[in-house]
């Protein structure tokens, strides 16, 4: 039953396109901001659109990329006049840096404050920074110290502290049950649609590329690592897949795979301190700011009290 309604749901058995699809369809520039000394850079890849009205600074969630912004890109800029600026976070998409391990919430707000600056000087146009998830969390703690004195606005999607904190637990099993690598570029995307984690096809063809990267893999290599149940996803015509379609064989035959540009788990010790104390921080900040939430009944405790006291405005948006 479930598969027949996940099938019907999601369009399985119809040829629908997974290909990928360039960052050029949807932002003006893509650069690679050089941070720091000369003999000690961090580069950070960013993509900008627009050239005229305030800035938007758009933060990624974790294990994403600035590519995840694109569709919404397209969207904002044909309502308002602004300019667009997503940045890889560090150990994302194509951002390289020295020290890959360190995902505090005080190094990555220093890395918005530089790349900003390292684009505009020290006085950028006024800046509306914008998050989800940990990109949220990040956007939040970049405003509350004010790292840039431009900051006119904050966003924040999916943060919520406390829901956030109730969740970490249950993260390391999201990584573990999601496959490790995948045959092509093509069908990383095509499992991400029909495996809910992204729920626009046209976001996941333009996005994907930012979270998976092609890896020359041994033969010895990868039957030693890749589990035939587990660890890779292979194409199976137009029917909906799942992991146990895995044979060795084919995938000792495979000169390369696609894998996760970052693995997530390596990450765990800086969970906690990504969401702890952010709702107060959201609330403190004087700042006008949103934030979104899929419904009502995700506020915290602290959050449903700055409510109370009309600290915040709740509206509730039918889509």
């Amino acid at each position: 039953m479930w598969e027949e309604n996940f099938d019907t749901e999601h369009e399985v058995g119809s040829k629908l396109d997974y290909s990928p699809v360039s960052w050029r369809e949807y932002f003006d520039q893509m650069e690679d901001v050089n941070v720091g000394l000369a003999d000690s850079r961090d580069v950070f890849r960013i993509y900008k659109a627009g050239n005229d009205g305030p800035l938007l600074v758009l933060l990624h969630g974790g294990g994403h990329s600035a590519l995840s912004w694109a569709v919404f890109t397209t969207a904002i800029a044909s309502r308002v006049t602004c300019r667009v600026l997503a940045m890889d976070l560090r150990g994302h998409g194509a951002t390289l840096v020295r020290q890959s391990d360190d995902f505090s919430t005080q190094t990555m707000s220093s890395d918005v404050a530089n790349v900003i600056r390292a684009c505009y000087g020290e006085t950028p146009p006024p800046i509306v920074l914008i998050g989800h998830g940990v990109g949220g969390a990040i956007a939040v703690h970049t405003a509350s110290n004010m790292l840039l004195p431009t900051t006119v606005g904050l966003v924040a999607i999916d943060v919520v502290e406390g829901s956030a904190m109730e969740a970490l637990h249950s993260i390391q099993n999201f990584l573990k049950g999601r496959p490790k690598s995948f045959k092509s570029m093509d069908h990383a995307i095509e499992w991400s649609v029909k495996s809910g984690q992204i729920r626009n096809l046209e976001s996941a063809r333009v996005s994907m590329v930012g979270q998976i990267k092609r890896c020359e893999v041994e033969e010895a290599d990868t039957l030693e690592q890749a589990s035939p149940v587990t660890d890779v996803v292979v194409e199976c015509n137009e029917e909906f897949y799942d992991q146990s379609y895995v044979n060795d064989k084919e995938i000792a035959a495979s000169e390369s795979v696609y894998k996760w540009r970052i693995d997530l788990s390596k990450s765990e010790k800086y969970w906690d301190g990504w969401f702890r104390g952010t709702s107060n921080l959201f609330l403190a900040c004087n700042l006008p700011k949103l934030l979104l939430l899929a419904g009502i009944d995700r506020l915290d405790r602290d959050l449903t009290i700055g409510q109370m006291q009309g600290e915040m405005l709740v509206q509730h948006v039918r889509l």
